[in-house]
């Protein structure tokens, strides 16, 4: 019996389109890595690396002469370094989510963008990194955050969020790098197959570590893989859960507020998809990955993205609402203070940004205009760079005696930092996509129709046979 047809309706557009062949795959996917730097690369890469020395001036001019080159001051003890080291980390949490709770829930669509995305969540933890170790003021101090034996018999004090912020970081960043290599493996015995040089033979034969493809193999990949993909996903939830105590757990009208772990892991996962479309769509088109990277991908993040945009919504709406419910006139003068007072700007920009702007994405037309898609998904980082700035800065800078108010502005240190991080971010990633498949091989040829054993170009046919 042959089944019905499926309603035209119901038809979903393939992963990879015009059936492309797996070794088309392969040569497409290899050959970003494979060729001579194209012009655009360079182009991107030099501005990048020239930035990534400002960051290395930047820090060795703050450590030499203290962070007073910041524009801290009282009230406002924390800065653009804790708005950045929040936003960083929060860029950095959809690689995990693509690679991860998506394995997990067998969503077929993340293998065209789960490889560049946790490459971005590699990168974007280390820029994370620099801002706390800086902001502690003494950082040869840093090495008595880790529980270290010493001869003074010091300890770390594990009531503090500065604590909880280290070992949360690190430990997302050491599953993140495993989580990335071991998805690289079986693309790294590709490369290593198709190196011209007995040089890219060599190194990348030592990273393969041996691969051959056998059976085996393959089934001890797919259990440690699986292991992995559990392990990151209490981290995606836990490390941003973490980062929001910095402030939860404080007494400070505006920060004491129990809703600040899922509104910080909705946030986080609303920016950082929002990173990923900003990188993907003109790599897709710089690339040539039309193919692999298709609408299909673009509409499903898209979508995403307004998801989890209108849960940061509902999070924004709920905190007013409580600081009217709780009756505390504190509560309700730091939230008039957010939308009325001297950063009202900040505010409204943030909420434009971040409720207003993706909403866009209930329209399919919206949702299949790259250029479209490319603005609002930078929007969404500017406004969640400002949602910070306002948790964060808003919330000091008046203080419960007004002769201590202040106005809060960074210095030409704290912007020059800033920039330097985006120099750090992006030189990794160029680097990374020059000399590492940028799309995960074995995983995009594993949604054709050429892997389906029941499909008809796959595998079995009418009267039984081969495969095609």
């Amino acid at each position: 019996m042959t089944p019905p047809p499926v309603p035209r309706e119901l038809e979903r557009p393939p992963l990879v389109a015009n059936q492309r062949s797996l070794g088309w795959i392969s040569d497409h996917i290899a050959g970003i890595a494979e060729g001579r730097a194209p012009l655009w690369w360079w182009l991107a890469f030099i501005p990048s690396f020239l930035m990534f020395l400002l960051l290395i001036a930047m820090l060795a001019y703050q450590i030499s002469t203290g962070v007073g080159v910041w524009g801290n001051h009282h009230p406002t003890m924390w800065g653009w370094d804790i708005i950045n080291f929040v936003w960083w980390i929060g860029i950095g949490h959809a690689g995990t989510l693509i690679s991860a709770i998506l394995f997990l829930l067998r969503q077929r669509w993340r293998t065209a963008v789960n490889r560049a995305a946790e490459a971005m969540t590699i990168f974007a933890v280390m820029c994370a990194g620099i801002y706390p170790a800086v902001h502690v003021g003494r950082v040869w101090f840093d090495w008595y955050l880790f529980p270290i034996p010493n001869s003074n018999g010091i300890w770390p004090q594990f009531r503090s969020p500065l604590m909880w912020d280290v070992f949360a970081v690190s430990t997302y960043f050491t599953v993140s790098v495993l989580f990335w290599y071991m998805g690289l493996i079986p693309d790294l015995a590709v490369m290593r197959d198709r190196a011209k040089t007995r040089i890219r033979q060599i190194v990348y034969g030592l990273l393969a570590l041996g691969w051959t493809g056998g059976n085996r193999q393959w089934t001890n990949y797919e259990k440690a893989y699986l292991i992995l993909a559990g392990l990151s996903t209490p981290l995606v939830l836990s490390v941003h859960s973490i980062v929001s105590l910095d402030f939860a757990v404080s007494q400070l009208p505006g920060w004491h507020t129990t809703i600040f772990p899922p509104y910080f892991v909705a946030g986080a996962i609303f920016s950082g998809f929002g990173m990923v479309l900003t990188l993907l769509v003109p790599l897709r088109k710089l690339c040539h990955l039309e193919d692999i990277i298709t609408l299909r991908h673009i509409d499903v993040m898209c979508k995403v993205t307004l998801a989890t945009g209108s849960i940061v919504g509902y999070a924004y709406a709920m905190e007013f609402f409580i600081a009217w419910y709780s009756g505390s006139p504190f509560e309700r003068f730091a939230f008039m203070n957010r939308a009325l007072g001297p950063y009202w700007w900040g505010y409204w920009l943030m909420l434009f940004c971040n409720v207003a702007v993706p909403q866009l994405f209930w329209f399919r037309s919206v949702r299949q205009n790259l250029w479209l898609v490319f603005i609002i998904s930078i929007l969404v980082n500017v406004g969640m760079w400002f949602e910070r700035f306002v948790i964060i800065v808003i919330s000091l800078h008046r203080e419960f005696l007004p002769a201590n108010w202040g106005y809060y502005m960074p210095t030409w240190v704290d912007v020059a930092t800033f920039l330097g991080t985006f120099g750090l971010f992006f030189t990794m990633f160029l680097l990374f996509m020059r000399f590492l498949p940028m799309i995960a091989i074995s995983e995009v040829k594993g949604v054709t129709p050429y892997a389906d054993p029941h499909h008809p170009l796959g595998g079995a046919k009418p009267k039984g046979g081969g495969h095609a």
